[in-house]
């Protein structure tokens, strides 16, 4: 089954989002903000194009995709401005998806195939202008990119007697039936352009509209119908909802038929309110949405399991979890890295916030970042000193005081566990 998605661009120029390649008219001055947005209106995947001509500007459009990437939840391809392979491993460093090639320029085909071979076919999309260069690189595209974007909207039937490779297709038509007749085209999997990119578009509405004409849109399917669940007296079945990344139990809620079948077309949880009596998006209100990465069954078919990303606190109280209040032992292991390393760097947090007398972490605030840089330094070569001493205790001992001192540099600079994280998962 061909699930087609909606697929919105920004175009960078300056550090602001413009309306077309050929229009540099500024849509928004806060291109992080708008990306934000169309995750958040429904959009499926991101497309990102660097118009950038120098390379101090490629660096500034580079910086905003990393940091579109980490408040998005949906995909994103990007490209533009690559000259070399180092353009294109900054491009994936940022979290893209897929870096995109512009084929149309003579050193892309080689290039292709260079950055092909180091990062994988399926983190390379190359863009085309025309019927002709398909036709001319239909080889080198097939062994070495994994989409095409097609900057193009004639020739459709032919792009998929052509290739395989799955299409998404670039217009700047405001024609709703013209995107209407793209996405029924069997080579196109999205359709992006001026139409999908309008910072007021309502991707959920317009999906409604393509399923009316026969599209199939989400890019969820369910394997078992919502009358194969055994529910409860009300009709409705449980969901225990759990964080994707950490595992960490988030709330408990309840879905009917139609919470259920919103949620895997909207790819947002959606839920049954029994005390209200209405069908709730979670997060519609407070901003924090609950976007799926998973939706399980268990084996007597009465609970579903849903492992999402969790925007801000899932708790009406401000709490990250409903389950924050321990009535019988202790769910804490001193020994988990990572409660251990969130630990410390909140009590440096509130050293920084709170000061205390005699604190040493108080002492490096007092003194600055230049003291807090020499005592990095500092540490970080005791660690190479340690590294050579056989005894393996000392080498705990310097990379312990070395974290430490890393962790006081974090908050100094506002940087956060979480944001480390975030910088090692996109690598």
């Amino acid at each position: 089954m061909s699930y087609k998605r909606l697929t919105p661009c920004i175009l960078i120029d300056n550090g602001k989002a413009v309306k077309w390649f050929d229009d540099r008219t500024v849509i928004s001055e806060d291109v992080v903000a708008l990306a934000k947005q169309y995750g958040e209106n429904g959009a499926d995947e991101l497309l990102v194009f660097d118009l950038s001509d120098s390379d101090d500007e490629h660096e500034e459009a580079i910086s905003l995709m990393k940091k579109i990437n980490r408040v998005i939840s949906i995909p994103m391809v990007a490209g533009g401005n690559i000259k070399r392979q180092e353009d294109v491993k900054k491009i994936l460093y940022t979290g893209a998806k897929r870096a995109m090639l512009n084929l149309s320029r003579a050193h892309t085909p080689d290039l292709l195939k260079e950055v092909s071979l180091r990062f994988g076919k399926e983190r390379i999309a190359v863009s085309l202008n025309d019927f002709d260069t398909l036709f001319k690189q239909q080889h080198r595209v097939e062994e070495y990119s994994s989409e095409i974007i097609f900057m193009h909207r004639l020739d459709l039937n032919s792009v998929e007697n052509i290739t395989d490779i799955p299409c998404v297709v670039v217009t700047d038509t405001m024609e709703q039936s013209e995107i209407v007749r793209i996405l029924k085209s069997g080579g196109v999997k999205g359709i992006s352009g001026m139409f999908v990119s309008r910072p007021d578009m309502d991707f959920n509405t317009f999906k409604e509209t393509c399923l009316n004409e026969g599209i199939i849109m989400t890019s969820f399917e369910s394997i078992l119908d919502y009358s194969e669940l055994k529910l409860n007296s009300d009709g409705m079945i449980p969901v225990v909802v759990q964080d994707y990344k950490t595992n960490e139990v988030l709330m408990v809620a309840y879905m009917n038929e139609e919470a259920f079948e919103h949620t895997v077309k909207s790819g947002m949880m959606t839920y049954y309110s029994r005390s209200r009596q209405q069908l709730w998006v979670k997060g519609e209100t407070s901003g924090h949405y609950q976007y799926v990465k998973s939706l399980a069954v268990d084996c007597d078919k009465d609970t579903l399991l849903a492992k999402v990303e969790q925007i801000g606190a899932a708790c009406h109280t401000g709490n990250r979890t409903c389950f924050y209040q321990q009535i019988v032992g202790s769910d804490y292991d001193a020994k988990n890295p990572l409660q251990v390393f969130q630990s410390v760097y909140n009590t440096i947090l509130d050293r920084k916030q709170n000061p205390k007398e005699g604190s040493y972490t108080n002492y490096l605030f007092d003194k600055g970042i230049d003291k807090i840089l020499k005592k990095v330094g500092e540490e970080a070569t005791e660690i190479v000193i340690a590294a050579k001493n056989p005894n393996a205790e000392e080498i705990k001992y310097e990379i312990s005081d070395f974290l430490y001192h890393v962790m006081v540099l974090m908050v100094e600079k506002g940087v956060t566990w979480e944001d480390i994280v975030n910088e090692l998962a996109d690598r």
